[in-house]
Parts: structure tokens; C-alpha cells; sequence
């Protein structure tokens, strides 16, 4: 994908005006939808790689929005919302959202959500092959031995840790809800696997500890994400 084009589907114009500003300043090409309806044909015309994605739309909701593009699109979809329940956060994700911002929201957090995001497509799109290194910060997973190291350094991981931190690695930026990782680690959604889960990340946090770098995060009652480490500062 050569073009970074966002899509903005916001209804109310103060907060689209002041979304695209913001793209407009740090130099993204953007478009605008103020429907559900609208969102998704500009979506299927324009191909856009992310997608600003307010839920509370005039027409349909924005989970039938995200339903309807995720039979096509892998765009990247970040929910833009006043809902901040943990149920509307988890119903997005799990629909196929990748990251959910709360209303009101700080405009250099919604930038450095933007550059994840980016950051998340194009190491997509520069290691697609089974035996590719995925490197983050200190951290490397060699795919095709199966080795992890921080700073140079082997970790010695479980079959699970393994998984998980693979699982973690392949949408690194993106928040996995608790229900999503224990689907594809145990094939089902039982309460004493989100306990497991939760003592399997302890265990592999603490063997990725590695001076100040943080490598996953906890989002309480919703789910785990591998936060991309910066290694550089770039403009938007």
C-alpha cells in the first residue's frame, strides 16, 4: 500500500473540523464521511489504510460499520467514541476494531495513536514471509527457529508464553480482548482460561523485562496489547 489515507466517519462537524485540522497540519491525506451508509461506499471506492470510526452514527450504528468493511477491508480501525464502557470497548474490538480512543480525547494522543497504527501496517507489509525476525525495541522473535531474545540475550519461553507472544507480535498496536487471545490459545472463552491468561502475561512480561522498555500492556477488564517501542521520532 503506498498511500497512508484516512478515513474520518464522524456526524458531528466540530469534531470532524477539528480531526481533519489535525490530519491537514501533520500532513495525512484525509477524507470525510458523516453516515454509516457514506463511510462504508467511500470506504469500498477509496481503499483508505485507517479508519477514524465514531460509533454513535445518525444512520447505523458503527458496529454494523465495522461488521460490513471487515468482509472486505483489513484496514486499520480505530473507534473514536463517548462510549467508554469496557461492554461497547470489547464489542467494538472483538467486531474487528484494533483500538478504541474515548471522547473527549487529547489531540497528541489521537496522533500517536495514528503513528502505531502506521507503524503497525508497515511492518505488515516488509515481513510477510513465514521465516520473517519481527523486531520491536530490543525485542526479536526469529520465526523459523522459534527464539526470542531481549538485548541480545535468549529467552527461554513456554509452548503458551510462545503463542501468546507470537499472538501479540503479529498485531502488535492493536488491543486483544481477553476472549480473542483465550479463543485462539485454548479454542474456547472459559473464565478459568482468563485466569490462566492472565498468569501466563505475568510470566511473560517478567522474562521480557528489559530496562525500561514496555512490551505489553494491560488494558484492565478488556485485554492485552504489544505496545510498539519508539526508536525514533518521526513526523506524522
Amino acid at each position: 500500500m503506498n498511500e497512508f489515507r484516512i478515513l474520518v466517519v464522524e456526524d458531528d462537524r466540530s469534531v470532524s473540523n477539528l480531526i481533519a485540522t489535525t490530519l491537514k497540519i501533520n500532513n495525512y491525506q484525509y477524507i470525510t464521511a458523516a453516515s454509516g451508509n457514506e463511510a462504508i461506499a467511500m470506504a469500498a471506492f477509496h481503499h483508505p489504510a485507517l479508519i477514524l470510526l465514531d460509533l454513535g452514527l445518525p444512520d447505523i450504528d458503527g458496529i454494523e460499520v465495522i461488521r460490513t468493511v471487515r468482509t472486505w477491508s483489513s484496514a486499520i480501525i480505530i473507534i473514536i467514541s463517548a462510549r467508554g464502557e469496557d461492554s461497547d470497548k470489547i464489542q467494538a474490538l472483538d467486531t474487528g476494531a484494533d483500538d478504541y480512543l474515548t471522547k473527549p480525547f487529547s489531540i497528541e494522543e489521537l496522533l500517536a495513536r495514528i503513528r502505531a497504527a502506521r507503524r503497525r501496517m508497515q511492518y505488515i507489509e516488509s515481513s510477510g514471509e513465514e521465516n520473517a525476525v519481527f523486531t520491536n525495541g530490543s525485542l526479536q522473535i526469529d520465526y523459523a527457529s522459534n527464539l526470542v531474545t531481549v538485548g541480545g540475550s535468549e529467552v527461554h519461553l513456554t509452548q503458551i508464553e510462545y503463542r501468546l507472544l507470537c499472538l501479540l507480535a503479529g498485531n502488535a498496536g492493536k488491543v486483544l480482548t481477553h476472549s480473542y487471545i483465550t479463543d485462539r490459545i485454548w479454542g474456547n472463552r472459559m473464565d478459568s482460561d482468563i485466569v490462566s491468561l492472565r498468569v501466563y502475561m505475568n510470566a511473560l512480561r517478567r522474562k521480557l523485562k528489559y530496562g525500561e522498555e514496555e512490551y505489553i500492556r494491560t488494558h484492565i477488564g478488556i485485554g492485552y496489547q504489544m505496545v510498539r517501542i519508539e526508536t525514533e521520532k518521526t513526523p506524522g
